[in-house]
């Protein structure tokens, strides 16, 4: 497939978790846009480096794709954490305040 149909798909997969994160309330939708950004940005960080890799192979035997492979990996446990804090702090404000509605924390601050 051409680099041009991953940067498209990329750019879908992002933009749909940027609007998620604008127009919903709900805390978990908002954690699964957030998600879905980082997905979007690991695809496009794994076909440039496949881009790459492809590129230099005719130049010299280097190991470019895997590094690259490597640091999505390491992208991926970092928002696998942030998912499971986030959702204890979801937890626990669904026990005190019963709702995870985000503009009803906005209203708590005053």
């Amino acid at each position: 497939m051409d680099i041009k149909a991953y940067i498209i798909l990329s750019l879908v997969l992002f933009t749909i978790g940027i609007i998620g994160v604008l127009v919903r309330r709900n805390a978990i939708i908002i954690f699964m846009c957030v998600e879905l950004m980082l997905n979007a940005v690991n695809l496009l960080l794994v076909a440039f480096s496949k881009m790459h890799a492809m590129s230099s192979a005719a130049k010299a035997s280097t190991n470019f794709a895997s590094d690259a492979q490597i640091f999505v990996f390491f992208i991926m446990v970092v928002a696998a954490a942030e998912v499971s804090v986030g959702l204890a702090i979801i937890v626990m404000m669904y026990r005190n305040v019963h709702t995870i509605d985000v503009n009803f924390l906005n209203r708590l601050k005053n």
